[in-house]
């Protein structure tokens, strides 16, 4: 891993013949590294240090802004190579984040091969296992014989992505069987490749969402998993480097909706505008939200006034509940996004949840009790009982809430990362509110007690 000491060093050589030796000598993604954080001025410069092969490995690890700030800046022919030489599906992810007329002159300097495997890709919804694929992959014939199959990889498979795995068709491309590369070196060279693949060949439909291609390899400790069409014909594989990438884009989404972050995909480091475009219409939707939870006080002004305590219990209650609300919610969305749980453990979950809430409950309950008594004035601490009473139940429908409503939407078919903590957290406090100061209200008026 390049540390910032070593790009501090690499920075300071002075001397362009050493600086091309150094990067060209250390792995691509460091050198991607590297020349992200470069000054704009200086990146073009830096990549053209690079020989074509190291260019075309360090090219792919650059963020989306640095590719496209060189593909304007160098040569037509040194971009077509590199373009031409990258893997089709990170092909694709670079013209998904570039502008279409780009795309288009790009594409036409593709060979027809090249192209017509980008736009095989790129037809497909986002998110979707055949966007994720990549096309190239080792298929072998079922007549060949295990000598004739490494035949074939050593002269015409030597560029795949990968080859721990061969995929054994018809003549209409129909998945048939697989059969690992193991397989292949540890058997006689005269045997059959029918005799020793799998006709048991777990397999992704291009329409399957990436999350579950991700969930199944994970599952089954899969290198790369074959990826068919309607018709069962293979047209590409998913390969365990592309899952990691998934899990990390999927983890992303969850926590930055659970947030509030709209769109869930905003970057540490991305521009000012793009976190205000990002985050202030959530921020404005979630004050008019917060109006609810404000109308649900204002008819109580007059209690408040007569017993003044409740403006300091308040906000514990508040804050309290929402803290429950929120662990609930994001340890249910994190089960239901590595596969962990499905909408059938609805009552298993929920089960634990109010157990464990009953629990937390009266811990929460007897505390805010507590601070209720020292904070109170002899003639309010009566209040300590309501308190107590409703932080209890508060506690008990946040965690219930935290579980039901991302199974719910699971249920639905819908992204249970929908429902954020903010959101829930603005209900909570507009329930809780509510309940506390009509119970306040009810014990002045009907029991007659004093402040």
């Amino acid at each position: 891993m390049l540390t910032q000491e070593n790009l501090t060093s690499l920075s300071d050589i002075a001397d362009l013949n050493q600086l091309k030796f150094e990067l060209n000598h250390l792995p691509a993604v460091d050198v991607g590294d590297y020349i992200g954080e470069l000054p704009a001025e200086r990146r073009a410069i830096a990549f053209r240090l690079l020989n074509k092969g190291q260019a075309i490995d360090v090219f792919e690890y650059l963020p989306p802004e640095v590719q496209e700030e060189l593909i304007g800046s160098l040569h037509d022919t040194h971009i077509r190579q590199i373009v031409e030489a990258m893997r089709p599906d990170d092909r694709a992810a670079l013209f998904d984040e570039l502008p279409a007329g780009v795309v288009k002159r790009l594409l036409q300097q593709l060979s027809s091969e090249e192209r017509q495997a980008t736009a095989t890709i790129l037809g497909y919804l986002d998110g979707t296992a055949g966007r994720v694929m990549t096309t190239e992959y080792v298929r072998l014939r079922e007549g060949l014989t295990v000598g004739e199959a490494l035949s074939k990889i050593r002269l015409s498979d030597r560029d795949k992505e990968t080859i721990y795995y061969a995929y054994v068709t018809d003549d209409n491309r129909k998945l048939l069987a697989v059969v690992s590369l193991r397989q292949l070196l540890f058997t006689l060279p005269d045997a059959l490749i029918g005799d020793i693949a799998s006709d048991r060949v777990l397999r992704a439909r291009t329409e399957m969402p990436q999350e579950e291609v991700a969930q199944l390899m994970k599952r089954y400790d899969l290198i790369a998993l074959p990826v068919v069409d309607r018709e069962d014909r293979l047209v590409g594989i998913i390969t365990i480097d592309d899952v990691v990438d998934i899990l990390e884009e999927e983890a992303t989404e969850d926590i930055q909706k659970l947030a509030g972050v709209s769109g869930g995909d905003e970057a540490a480091l991305s521009e000012p505008q793009v976190t205000i475009r990002k985050r202030l219409p959530w921020l404005l939707g979630n004050i008019v939200l917060y109006v609810g939870a404000a109308s649900a006080i204002a008819p109580f002004q007059k209690t408040i006034a007569l017993v003044p305590v409740l403006a300091v219990i308040m906000p514990i209650l508040s804050n309290a509940s929402g803290n429950v609300a929120i662990q609930a919610l994001s340890v249910t969305v994190r089960g239901l996004g590595v596969g962990e749980v499905t909408p059938d453990d609805t009552l298993q979950i929920l089960r634990k949840e109010i157990l464990a809430g009953l629990a937390t409950a009266l811990g929460l309950g007897l505390s805010l009790g507590i601070l209720s008594l020292i904070w109170s004035t002899p003639n309010e601490r009566w209040v300590a009982i309501v308190a107590s009473m409703v932080m209890s139940i508060n506690v008990l429908v946040a965690a219930t809430l935290g579980t039901l409503i991302p199974m719910g939407l699971k249920r639905l078919n819908l992204d249970p990362a929908l429902i954020s903590g903010p959101l829930l957290t603005t209900v909570l406090d507009a329930v809780g509110f509510f309940t506390f100061l009509s119970m306040i209200s009810l014990a002045l008026n009907v029991f007659h007690f004093k402040s």
